[in-house]
């Protein structure tokens, strides 16, 4: 690099850093943003290794970060931050976005528990339809207190204790209706088949 111009403030001294991110920001300077890089890599990778990251990690964001610099150097401003104060904040947030990634997944739409099942084959449709309308043939045949009780509970999800509150009956009685109502449809479906 030359003595003059951005990149260094002196031959030996540190680069003048608010310099390479101007000109990495006006010009898209390759031979600023390479001072740029080799100055704050290590460094970068240091700091996030410092806060939790595997070495792997740690080097896969520092050239995050950097990238990042690259793309969105127009919009440093030295009035706001110092290069270094800007630079770590890009690392800290692609460190905070990478923990948030991981405890969370992305969704993933081939995940086995996601994917529907495949329909059934026609002739086991029929048979699950003619089962379904022989049981309802059979709860139609039972005592209009037991139907009651078997339609709270199993068509519309309510607990014992509620369907015994809004009936007003003991909890007991509720169980004694519904356990009659499944031995009369086992009966009723047994006699059919």
């Amino acid at each position: 690099m030359s003595q003059t111009g951005p990149q260094t403030a002196a031959a030996d001294g540190p680069p003048d850093l608010v310099g390479l991110l101007v000109a990495i920001s006006k010009r898209q300077d390759r031979t600023a943003f390479s001072g740029l890089f080799a100055h704050f890599a290590p460094r970068v990778k240091a700091y996030l290794i410092r806060h939790g990251a595997t070495n792997e990690t740690a080097e896969e964001l520092a050239q995050e970060t950097l990238l990042r610099v690259w793309r969105k150097a127009h919009l440093f401003d030295p009035a706001v931050a110092a290069p270094s104060t800007w630079i770590f904040r890009i690392a800290r947030n692609l460190r905070i976005d990478r923990i948030r990634r991981e405890r969370r997944p992305e969704f993933d739409p081939e995940d086995p528990v996601l994917v529907r099942d495949a329909d059934p084959a026609a002739d086991q449709q029929i048979e699950t339809s003619q089962e379904g309308a022989r049981i309802r043939a059979a709860i139609d045949l039972l005592p209009p207190d037991q139907k009651q009780a078997i339609m709270l509970s199993f068509f519309e999800d309510k607990p014992h204790s509620e369907i015994a509150d809004e009936l007003g009956l003991p909890l007991g009685t509720v169980k004694s209706r519904i356990r009659l109502a499944f031995a009369r449809v086992r009966q009723t479906l047994g006699d059919e088949r």
